[in-house]
């Protein structure tokens, strides 16, 4: 909604209008078009009048007459480019947003810029848009995809960490808190664990928000907000806890269609990009091997299969896309069936009253289509993922490890022991015997004596696992 308004110059937009919208350029950053690609296709852009979307920092044509509408994050690098644009006179008006806030002197840059191109009148209007994160799905939200290594686990744990590089990073989860509060349009009631990186971004978020709320005239949470304000009584809860409470979880090896997906392969901001393994057979001796291709597909809220199914286990999925494409078949057949009775010979009136009784069915088939082709993508698209996944999960054994990892983290029996799995030369990569071990040695309650571990540090080694992060567990431990 709030990137609807944005790109309507920061008016709601206006239900059942029949008039053509205003044509006009989009032009973003990075962190711009990260946050608006999974939200907003190219053809929902198209009909809000965006015409062309274009990267800042590319090489762009002046286009005179049109308005452009930015959305960008206020860095000395944007702001600089956008006063160049001012200068050269790119378009007919502008529509400075910001996706977090814009502080006073860069504000005065933008000023300063836009009198000396004489170009005062053609801003017409600057907004914060507090936009700074990255919504997924209805109910999910990420802090951010570019430079996302400077807000990860590691950049908070690692030892040579200096206090400024923290603040930074506290800062920028904070921000991006903070936006998504004011989309929110709720002030929140925070809990969190003491002592660690969680609670220092809690007390930075709570001093943010008073901040905001003290001036009241400029509050973001009164007036017109999206949401009802800071008076509704239905107070969000937002709870802020360590990654460290829990280690074990994100190792573990999945079952689940979303989480496979995501583990295993190249799943980014709602996209999947794969290799398509060239066929072998039928290329002649001494042909070129053929190239692989690569396909990616978006797996939207719109993809009906993906919404009811991104929760089931993996076996269920293919049982579902099974089914989803008998049913495809027998809609196929019906409509080719009709066809050959349409072409009927012979005037005698059992073909007469069928052929009308069949027109009606007919013209319903017909009218069907669209929706059958789009099942027939939908079915497409996952069977190929669905494909993928179970390459991954054969050659992996992906099946076992997750069961016995379940059974680690549940303290039931082990019905094979630990070091038969790591020696197992078919049984996944290094890396998921890594991961299967370090599962094992934060779950148990107490750590393995010294011979044992020199015995499950030399299967790894064997299997060609690297014992950096053991030796970081241990320590951590």
């Amino acid at each position: 909604v709030a990137l609807k308004r944005m790109l309507n110059f920061n008016v709601p937009p206006v239900k059942n209008s029949t008039g053509e919208p205003v044509w006009k350029v989009l032009i973003y950053d990075r962190f711009g078009q990260d946050i608006i690609s999974p939200l907003l296709s190219v053809k929902e852009l198209r009909d809000m009048g965006i015409t062309l979307h274009l990267l800042l920092h590319s090489d762009r044509d002046a286009i005179p007459d049109v308005p452009a509408v930015y959305f960008v994050m206020p860095t000395e690098e944007n702001i600089d480019r956008m006063c160049q644009d001012l200068r050269n006179q790119l378009y007919e008006s502008y529509y400075l947003n910001f996706i977090s806030a814009i502080s006073r002197s860069k504000l005065e840059d933008i000023a300063n810029a836009a009198i000396g191109a004489n170009a005062v009148t053609q801003v017409a209007k600057v907004f914060d848009q507090y936009l700074n994160f990255i919504t997924l799905e209805d109910d999910m939200f990420v802090l951010c995809n570019q430079n996302k290594e400077l807000v990860s686990y590691r950049a908070i744990n690692r030892p040579d960490i200096t206090d400024t590089e923290m603040e930074t990073i506290m800062d920028t989860i904070v921000d991006s808190l903070f936006c998504f509060f004011v989309t929110l349009g709720a002030i929140p009631i925070i809990r969190c664990s003491r002592g660690t990186a969680a609670e220092m971004v809690a007390v930075k978020l709570d001093k943010k928000l008073r901040e905001n709320l003290r001036d009241a005239r400029n509050s973001l949470f009164t007036g017109d907000t999206l949401g009802a304000g800071q008076f509704s009584f239905q107070r969000p809860l937002l709870v802020l806890v360590d990654r460290n409470i829990d280690l074990a979880t994100p190792l573990h090896h999945t079952w689940t269609y979303q989480a496979l997906v995501h583990d295993v392969l190249d799943f980014h901001l709602n996209r999947v990009n794969l290799e398509e393994s060239a066929g072998t057979e039928g290329t002649p001796a001494g042909a070129r091997p053929k190239k692989k291709n690569k396909k990616s597909y978006d797996l939207t809220t719109s993809d009906k299969f993906w919404q009811k199914h991104k929760g089931s286990p993996f076996p269920e999925v293919a049982e579902s896309v099974q089914q989803e494409l008998e049913s495809y078949r027998a809609q196929e057949d019906e409509v080719k069936r009709l066809k050959s009775i349409m072409g009927i010979e012979g005037e005698d009136e059992g073909a007469i009253s069928m052929l009308s009784d069949n027109t009606a069915k007919l013209t319903s088939a017909v009218s069907s289509l669209p929706e059958l082709l789009e099942k027939k993508r939908l079915i497409d698209l996952h069977t190929n993922v669905a494909t993928a996944v179970l390459e991954h999960i054969k050659s992996r054994k992906l099946d076992v490890y997750f069961e016995y990892e379940e059974k680690i983290m549940s303290k039931s029996t082990l019905d094979k022991s630990l070091l038969d799995m790591i020696s197992d030369p078919d049984a996944g990569t290094p890396e998921d015997k890594m991961r299967l071990f370090l599962i094992y040695y934060i779950s148990s309650a107490q750590a393995p004596s010294e011979i044992d571990l020199e015995q499950y540090k030399k299967a790894l080694t064997d299997a060609g696992c690297n014992l950096a992060p053991l030796s970081y567990i241990k320590q951590w431990k």
